[in-house]
């Protein structure tokens, strides 16, 4: 998660520093989706897992942020806005892990990285942040990108695949709701209510479903799934200390990289040259809106 902040780093170059925490944060994240399909293909229940990753990250920034004595951990100006944003994250995540029973890492990751694009088209009635002409040719671009990868109509079209469209609405809408907090709410308290309310959700439905791990491998991974996410996120809190959030945003897209190999080197995946085409066009596509924003806050 970043925080869309006006900053006053904002045009001071992005050290290299925070180049490779952004880079490390992203490797980070996919390490989470690979440890999650590993498990879940190995037969553990998906909310258990989801409820694993949640708890190991609330349980460090409690510690983290000392939240017995912290109130800005806790503080909500906007409660109603920040339940719902609190409730997206993990609708996302379970989404997600459903889907990766079914699907290659880097299907999902192509689906997913069409955010910043959603986010682009929902910023208009929901933060009055209303995209041009320019703006919207690169949205219906990365809108074909998303076909090409998923190609309706076609045997590649599977039912999974409406798992890992709604993971990638769901975190549009989060981080359409995080700009839109960003502003009145501590940033203690959008990182720790993210996570927070997927502990309190998935806690029933995933506890009962607990297996106990049958080989270290799956111990690993479930240690692995509730580290790489806390790291990931907290590298990204560090990264944005450093340099200007909209610098550090762009470097998502190296989860294409991470997830490709990951999926080859753990799961024998390689993905066919249609999804590889359609990847390219939504990567291309989020990198030039990003562009455009940094060229009018530049300009602003």
């Amino acid at each position: 998660m970043i925080l869309q902040t006006k900053s006053p780093i904002a045009e001071i170059p992005m050290p290299p520093i925070a180049i490779g925490i952004a880079l490390f944060s992203f490797f980070c994240f996919s390490l989470l989706d690979a440890s999650a399909k590993w498990l879940v293909v190995g037969g553990q229940a998906v909310f258990f897992v989801v409820w694993v990753r949640f708890a190991i990250q609330a349980l460090f920034l409690l510690l983290f942020f000392k939240g017995w004595i912290n109130p800005k951990l806790w503080k909500m100006e906007r409660p109603v806005l920040q339940v719902c944003r609190g409730l997206l994250l993990p609708a996302m995540t379970c989404f997600n892990f459903l889907a990766l029973q079914y699907l290659q890492l880097a299907e999902t990751i192509s689906v997913l990285l069409a955010s910043p694009i959603v986010v682009a088209v929902l910023a208009g009635p929901m933060l009055g942040e209303w995209a041009g002409p320019r703006r919207w040719i690169a949205i219906f671009i990365g809108f074909i990108g998303v076909l090409i990868v998923v190609r309706p109509g076609t045997d590649v079209f599977s039912w999974p695949v409406l798992l890992i469209i709604g993971s990638m609405l769901c975190n549009s809408f989060y981080l359409v709701l995080t700009r839109k907090l960003a502003s009145v709410e501590t940033p203690e308290s959008l990182i720790f209510y993210s996570c927070f309310f997927g502990v309190l959700i998935f806690a029933p439905l995933g506890i009962p479903e607990a297996q106990m791990p049958q080989q270290m491998s799956d111990w690993f991974a479930f240690a692995l799934a509730g580290m790489a996410g806390m790291v990931g996120h907290m590298g990204l809190i560090k990264a944005s200390k450093l340099a200007d959030a909209a610098k550090v945003t762009p470097f998502i897209y190296t989860q294409i990289i991470w997830m490709t190999l990951l999926g080859f080197l753990i799961f024998g995946d390689l993905p066919d040259g249609w999804t590889v085409l359609g990847m390219m066009v939504v990567a291309g596509s989020g990198l030039y809106l990003w562009y455009r924003e940094h060229k009018l806050r530049k300009r602003a």
